[in-house]
């Protein structure tokens, strides 16, 4: 067993991972932080924890060493005060953006300011089992992922990495909980139930890792990236056109995916000729790590539409940093991961 501290733990992200680390059977959960609810009960901001657990969050001043930090913060504060926080614990899993890019100069562009830990950039491994196993594998510190690159990186990882895609233009759909849990005039209720709001048509922080991740020119990346908020709380889909330099067929598709994604334990290929679930849709991912992807190839235009669908606060977050820190341990991937979603809901 690890001794793990959550710091942030009040925020949606930072509740999934207490809700997960509870049932790990490698884990007991020592100390949780909120400067906001300091005193209290975890359980009466996260209701669903009621009777799992007595924990109450502490302020940051108060947390003691531990074996294994994670940071679930706002971006921009665990660049500031890494030194202190990696002095509390051997090993690290952010969740938040401020580790995720390797090149310092792309903090001011994406994030709009200077990182002020510029030599921490290199000790951090981008956390995705899928593209950076062998790395993970006992690392001191991880990043997170974005939500929005996660998903579209596992929709276009096996064509990019085999130079079949000319272009490609993607838009993510996403859930309320993607904003956290901060309301702000955009997050009232009255503004954003029921909506399809495209707030993000270009220049959304995500596509820098997709660029990273993706080894493309920022100048001329042939990658065009685009996020649309509509009226569900959990989940992500992205929808990516690739025009490809040849034509393929989709059982040479089925091949490549299958090639890449055979042996992951928590991606799913996804495509039926009958029912409503021929896609993949977020709504059945909800509570689970999955990402599932399908495909439909455009006959004769060069052109194949991949869909991937994830609970953004599980794969795109809380789900996959406890799986970034499974393959940190040497643990089994899947050790605390195993709920499979549900359906209806």
């Amino acid at each position: 067993m690890i001794q793990a501290a959550i710091v942030g733990a009040s925020g949606y992200a930072g509740g999934e991972l207490l809700r997960l680390l509870l049932a790990h059977p490698q884990v007991e959960v020592s100390q949780i932080t909120s400067e906001t609810y300091a005193g209290q009960y975890a359980y009466l901001v996260h209701p669903n924890l009621r009777g799992h657990t007595d924990l109450r969050f502490k302020r940051l001043a108060d947390l003691a060493p531990c074996d294994l930090l994670f940071l679930a913060l706002p971006h921009g504060q665990a660049m500031d005060r890494i030194e202190e926080f990696a002095s509390l614990a051997e090993r690290i899993v952010d969740l938040s953006a401020d580790f995720r890019l390797r090149n310092a100069a792309d903090y001011p562009r994406w994030y709009g300011r200077q990182h002020p830990a510029p030599q921490w950039l290199e000790r951090f491994v981008y956390g995705m089992p899928e593209l950076h196993r062998r790395e993970l594998q006992g690392a001191r510190y991880a990043s997170g992922t974005g939500c929005n690159a996660i998903v579209t990186l596992l929709a276009l990882w096996p064509l990019y990495r085999r130079g079949l895609v000319r272009e490609a233009v993607v838009e993510v759909k996403v859930g309320s909980s993607e904003g956290g849990n901060k309301p702000s005039p955009a997050s009232h209720h009255p503004e954003r139930a029921d909506v399809v709001r495209s707030y993000a048509p270009v220049g959304h922080r995500h596509l820098a890792e997709l660029l990273q991740e993706l080894s493309l020119d920022a100048q001329e990346p042939g990658l065009y990236f685009s996020i649309t908020a509509v009226g569900i709380v959990r989940g992500a889909l992205a929808t990516c056109h690739c025009l490809l330099h040849e034509e393929l067929d989709e059982r040479e598709v089925w091949r490549i995916y299958r090639e890449d994604y055979g042996a992951e334990p928590f991606v799913r290929l996804v495509r039926a000729k009958r029912g409503i679930y021929r896609y993949p849709e977020p709504k059945i991912l909800s509570g689970a790590n999955y990402c599932d992807i399908g495909f439909v190839a455009d006959a004769g235009q060069r052109r194949l539409v991949v869909v991937a669908a994830i609970d953004n606060l599980m794969k795109g977050a809380a789900g996959n940093a406890v799986q970034t820190m499974n393959v940190m341990y040497g643990w089994p991937e899947t050790m605390g991961l195993e709920f499979p979603g549900l359906h209806p809901i």
